[in-house]
């Protein structure tokens, strides 16, 4: 399982587009730094090499490491077996809290991903799907409508097992588990 976290703004990614000549597009923007903070995490079956998306959103908040190992905790009872996770050596991924997900699930191991290698996480690749494509130049009405848009697309993305495997093929992390299953 590799694990990430990111926050999506109320005001828009503005992004190039097209329009007619003389009619420059206007995004109207609140000034509010107003969030959503999401937490996915990417499984990778070892039986049935089936691709899985688990995700959480937090309106207005951060995902610290309760949050962290709270969405851990609830994976546990979706995942059988031993599970690993991979994620950053963010500070959300430290502390009692992690300690206390460690020793109450014994099958549970975590491991780190080297720093600054963001490019080896295959959910950074979910995130630019997110937030370079799909919300680009997105206006929404207040925070209620930008979660319910990013929930619509984790969804879309998670019942779309080719977009799942391209997060993993656009990544150096897929050549490490092919070599590791050779």
């Amino acid at each position: 399982m590799l694990i990430d976290e990111t926050g999506v703004l109320l005001n828009p990614l503005v992004r190039r587009t097209l329009a007619p000549c003389g009619d420059t597009p206007l995004l109207p923007r609140t000034g509010s730094r107003k969030k959503i903070s999401v937490i996915a995490g990417l499984s990778l079956s070892p039986v049935s090499h089936q691709l899985g998306l688990y995700f959480q959103t937090v309106p207005n908040s951060y995902i610290n490491n309760d949050g962290a190992a709270a969405f851990v905790r609830d994976l546990l009872r979706h995942l059988r077996g031993n599970v690993i996770v991979v994620w950053d050596n963010g500070p959300m991924h430290k502390g009692d809290p992690i300690r206390e997900l460690l020793a109450d699930y014994p099958r549970l191991t975590l491991e780190n991903l080297p720093p600054y290698a963001p490019e080896l996480n295959p959910v950074e690749q979910l995130w630019n799907h997110l937030k370079v494509g799909q919300l680009a130049n997105y206006v929404p009405q207040d925070l209620e409508q930008l979660g319910d848009r990013v929930i619509e697309i984790l969804v879309e993305a998670k019942f779309n097992p080719a977009r799942l495997q391209s997060c993993y093929n656009n990544t150096p992390l897929i050549d490490a588990i092919r070599t590791l299953d050779t």
